[in-house]
């Protein structure tokens, strides 16, 4: 409950996007994934998040992930995406490092901050990547990837980078941790992988969001 309590609630996700979906169907009962939203003045923040560890130990983590985010752009005001990810990681290695131990848990995120006046879309990520796609063709497909470094203590860090993703009416654009690309599964008992999660996106990509989501939950 207290996980479910820190996840943007569907109809502020339908309120805001009225044309989207969200797939999340942790592994136990509790996650080391989840998603954000928070919506400030005339820009919309949304992120998905994938904490260090399965179960209890990613649930953990994921509550000072999500008290980051909010933080950066509540509390301090952060508008950049990328500059949100740099304060984040300070927050996340502050909070980790309370017993004076070395703590190398973190997130892997793909955030994304939608102007709505302006219709620009700004993204930044650590590990994971962006994907927007504007037809059923594997030309359709852009992907934006993130940043090789965690939102937590690592031995190379650097300042986050960012890029402005140019996007049309009616492109669809995804985020996702890596949880379903590596689910088992098909007659050799194999991983998705990435190539093959493309595919099924690009051939429902001429339905609707629900009924790409129903898809996407065979």
């Amino acid at each position: 409950r207290i996980q479910t309590a820190i996840l943007p609630p569907q109809r502020l996700v339908d309120q805001t996007f009225k044309d989207s979906f969200v797939l999340f169907k942790p592994k136990d009962i509790v996650s080391g994934d989840f998603y954000w939203m928070e919506v400030v003045d005339d820009a919309i923040y949304f992120a998905a998040v994938d904490c260090t560890g399965h179960g209890v130990p990613g649930a953990m983590v994921s509550v000072v992930g999500h008290n980051g985010l909010n933080r950066c752009v509540k509390e301090f005001g952060i508008t950049s995406p990328a500059q949100v990810l740099n304060k984040t990681r300070e927050l996340v290695i502050e909070a980790l490092a309370v017993s004076g131990q070395v703590v190398l848990d973190g997130m892997d995120i793909s955030l994304c901050a939608f102007d709505t006046k302006t219709r620009t879309l700004k993204y930044a990520g650590a590990n994971n990547p962006l994907w927007v796609v504007s037809g059923p063709n594997e030309e359709d497909l852009k992907e934006y990837r993130g940043d090789k470094q965690p939102v937590g203590l690592y031995d190379r860090m650097t300042d986050f980078s960012e890029v402005e993703v140019p996007v049309q009416l009616n492109d669809r654009v995804f985020l996702f941790s890596d949880g379903f690309q590596d689910q088992f599964g098909g007659e050799n008992g194999k991983k998705l992988k990435a190539k093959n999660m493309k595919r099924l996106i690009l051939n429902s990509a001429q339905l609707g969001m629900e009924e790409q989501k129903k898809v996407l939950e065979i």
